[in-house]
């Protein structure tokens, strides 16, 4: 499988993720619903840091489960109770990803639980 991040001179510059990821080649693809910030045993951190780090972790365990890993993720979307979690978001998506760029969108709206700050969904190919 090869991938390749894309972003166009033409558009602004993206910070820490792809505008765009192009796969070829691909045999399996894996679309993981929105993951929460809750533990398998049904609790949920009170701070933005430690739930959008458990919604990470549960995106990884889904992975995992698929026998796939961070490195097959091509597209997040990330849905953020609120803006002002924008730039602590940001800095955990680095923590998690690292130099691996995805396609990302974040979307700042209402979620399902009001105790949830944040949920990811993602997509990843192998």
């Amino acid at each position: 499988m090869q991938r390749r991040a894309i972003n166009a001179a033409e558009a602004p510059p993206a910070i820490g993720y792809a505008r765009a990821v192009e796969v070829s080649g691909a045999r399996r693809t894996l679309h993981v619903s929105g993951q929460i910030p809750v533990d398998a045993e049904g609790r949920c951190p009170d701070s933005f840091d430690a739930q959008c780090r458990l919604a990470w972790r549960n995106v990884i365990a889904q992975l995992t489960a698929a026998d796939m890993s961070l490195a097959d993720l091509v597209k997040v979307t990330i849905y953020l109770a609120d803006r002002r979690y924008g730039l602590a978001n940001r800095a955990i998506r680095k923590e998690m990803l690292g130099e691996h760029l995805v396609a990302s969108t974040v979307i700042v709206t209402g979620i399902f639980d009001e105790s949830w700050l944040v949920e990811i969904e993602a997509v990843a190919v192998a």
